[in-house]
């Protein structure tokens, strides 16, 4: 399943190829609550087809009717972008759904340029980090090179925000847990390829859309070329393909690099790299393990839900508290238990 920034922007593509009229919506600027962060997209055509989202579904269908003849609106107008603002009143938050003190700013471009879209699309399927400035007087876009992701921004001049190639998870073992951690990833938006080297797991691989690799995991990674929307996980449970994967990753800028494992056994793991690959406890600072947040799982499929929350929280750049730390969590329950 592919990001909704990627879908949004290839949909406003293709149906300006075809000669439809397209408004492309950007959530710009957000007060109080609000059910989309800024810089979400949705792309509206003339005859009130919708891919994205800015809200929870009353603005769109507001937009829909203000913008498109199929809905009675006079349709897109020929204008620079327009800046909307939504939610300002007690009513106008109860009648757009917004939540209680919510404030949603809107820039809205008419009929981008479908040029611009195409090359923009074509540098983030290269894998490039892109700025798009746009123009808040003329609505041109300008296409910039990004060396890392930046804040999106906007003031009474320009609006800018970074696209990226779509977020990319590599799993380091074919096992159940990898399955079920490869549909959740799946259906987050995430590209996913799967690295193992033992015929008897990789042969048994039964998720579609899932990139399966051939080789030594150390190998794959660095052939992979980990980017800042990379997450490397490794869940084979053998330290031969493990460990060295893991050091290979922590070479390179992957936002998330964790390995399944007990407490114990992510011990000893960070003593080996240590001990034998000349690691130390500043090298091994971004490697996660235990992985996943505390939520007393047991099964595969639980396990999995708490690792994908934990890739999301450092994707979102979200801090989590002590409370949901596997090892804290367990220390913390251990010293509750009575004594036998």
């Amino acid at each position: 399943m592919e990001s909704i920034d990627l879908l949004v922007l290839r949909s406003a593509r293709d149906w300006l190829q075809a000669g439809h009229r397209v408004l492309l919506a950007t959530v710009a600027r957000t007060w109080g609550s609000s059910p989309r962060p800024v810089g979400s997209m949705m792309a509206l055509r003339s005859d009130g087809r919708v891919v994205g989202s800015v809200s929870g579904g009353c603005i769109e269908d507001d937009l829909i009717h203000r913008y498109t003849t199929a809905y009675g609106g006079p349709g897109l107008p020929d204008s620079s972008p327009q800046r909307v603002r939504y939610g300002v009143t007690a009513d106008e938050a109860h009648r757009f759904g917004l939540p209680c003190g919510g404030t949603l700013e809107l820039i809205l471009e008419f009929s981008p340029s479908w040029q611009s879209l195409a090359q923009l699309l074509e540098q983030l399927d290269s894998g490039q980090l892109v700025r798009r400035q746009l123009d808040l007087h003329s609505g041109a876009a300008t296409l910039l090179p990004s060396a890392a992701p930046e804040q999106f921004s906007v003031d009474g001049e320009h609006m800018a925000s970074t696209l990226g190639p779509g977020y990319r998870l590599l799993l380091i073992g074919a096992g159940a847990l990898a399955e079920y951690l490869a549909t959740m990833a799946l259906f987050n938006g995430f590209r996913v390829s799967v690295c193992d080297p033992r015929p008897e797991y990789i042969d048994g691989w039964n998720v579609a859309g899932v990139e399966c690799l051939v080789g030594m995991p150390d190998d794959v990674v660095r052939d992979f070329a980990p980017d800042v929307r990379t997450c490397i996980v490794a869940v084979s449970h053998d330290p031969k393909l493990d460990d060295l994967a893991l050091l290979e990753a922590l070479r390179g800028p992957a936002f998330y690099i964790g390995a399944i494992g007990s407490r114990r056994n992510s011990q000893q793991r960070r003593a080996r790299l240590i001990e034998h690959f000349g690691e130390s406890d500043a090298s091994l600072a971004r490697l996660h393990g235990p992985i996943g947040i505390y939520i007393g799982s047991k099964t595969p499929a639980e396990i999995a839900v708490s690792v994908m929350a934990e890739i999301l929280a450092a994707k979102n750049g979200v801090e989590l508290p002590g409370a949901v730390n596997v090892t804290k969590a367990k220390q913390a329950r251990e010293q509750t238990l009575p004594a036998t």
